[in-house]
């Protein structure tokens, strides 16, 4: 492979936790689509800006990129009805466009409500058991111990959706992990086509030390539609002790977020030009967690700030 295509594929697997089915990259680069999906229950955090910023990774390196606004999954999931539902998607749609990403922007139900649609997700349900369908469901469903039928429908839409969207590449968290392994087993009874799948790190919550970062959670997630001054408290309020780099908020973020939209950052008088030097040098006490957070704040301000103008 020559030096442009081994950048690219750099770009794709960059700050994944894990990739199923890493051998056919490159050859689904040459045609495919990336997808990844967002319930609009509420305004875009931190936590989506990861999968959004592998969004961007992806439409860097040439690849055409989907983003599923799903309505019916929103709806199922038990996060609002449908007047809240659609103001949201408008509101996702700008928020998106804002930090550059330039996606065929599709909405749920303009293609779930076919008949076609609907007879592969009954048909995978005849294979899920009730059971089965709960673990898929047991890191995004809410209020999963009183769950409900329509929580159970929503992970084979997910996996059908793959299928729909003519996906070769699927982004998603960790967190939705079992609904697309789910797929790799039920999916064989509509034939989902086989995709790259690539699953992000989930951003620990800032105050929730061992949780995700979730809107749930008060005072441990940062919105993009939080002010400057509301992001430094928020940034100076979290956890980020020295030597801990396996649950620390501000060194996710960093990772994550920070050095894909800038590449090199300067914290106090220095410069890194990687987020592995960053690390090293917080991990032996070299760089204060004073100085980490002071400059993270101002970097996420600066790729917040477009968006929170577009969601006025």
């Amino acid at each position: 492979m020559d030096n442009l295509t081994n950048k690219k594929i750099d770009l794709v697997k960059r700050n994944t936790s894990e990739i199923v089915g890493e051998d056919k990259i490159k050859d689904f680069m040459k045609k495919g689509f990336a997808y990844c999906g967002y319930e609009c229950s509420g305004e875009i955090h931190l936590g989506h800006l990861v999968t959004i910023i592998k969004l961007l990774d992806l439409q860097k390196a040439g690849i055409k990129v989907k983003v599923l606004l799903a309505d019916w999954h929103t709806w199922l999931n038990q996060k609002g009805d449908w007047d809240f539902v659609n103001k949201q998607l408008k509101q996702w749609e700008k928020g998106m466009k804002a930090i550059g990403l330039k996606a065929d922007f599709v909405k749920g139900t303009s293609y779930q409500k076919k008949p076609e649609y609907m007879d592969d997700v009954f048909r995978m349900a005849l294979k899920t058991t009730i059971n089965r369908g709960v673990r898929a469901m047991q890191q995004v469903g809410r209020d999963i111990d009183n769950a409900k039928i329509s929580q159970m429908i929503y992970p084979l839409m997910q996996i059908e959706d793959v299928k729909s969207l003519g996906t070769n590449f699927v982004v998603a968290g960790t967190d939705q992990r079992k609904i697309y392994m789910l797929g790799k087993e039920v999916g064989k009874e509509v034939k989902i086509p086989e995709a790259v799948y690539l699953y992000t790190p989930i951003i620990p919550g800032l105050k929730d030390l061992g949780g995700k970062m979730s809107s749930s959670v008060p005072n441990s997630f940062i919105s993009i539609r939080d002010s400057k001054s509301d992001i430094v408290k928020k940034i100076n309020k979290a956890y980020c002790r020295v030597g801990d780099i396996e649950n620390n908020p501000i060194l996710a973020i960093t990772r994550l977020i920070i050095f894909p939209k800038f590449e090199k950052i300067e914290v106090g008088k220095k410069t890194f030009n990687d987020y592995e030097t960053l690390e090293k040098e917080f991990e032996s006490g070299k760089l204060h967690p004073a100085d980490l957070k002071n400059s993270i704040a101002e970097y996420l301000d600066k790729i917040i700030s477009p968006i929170r103008k577009s969601w006025k």
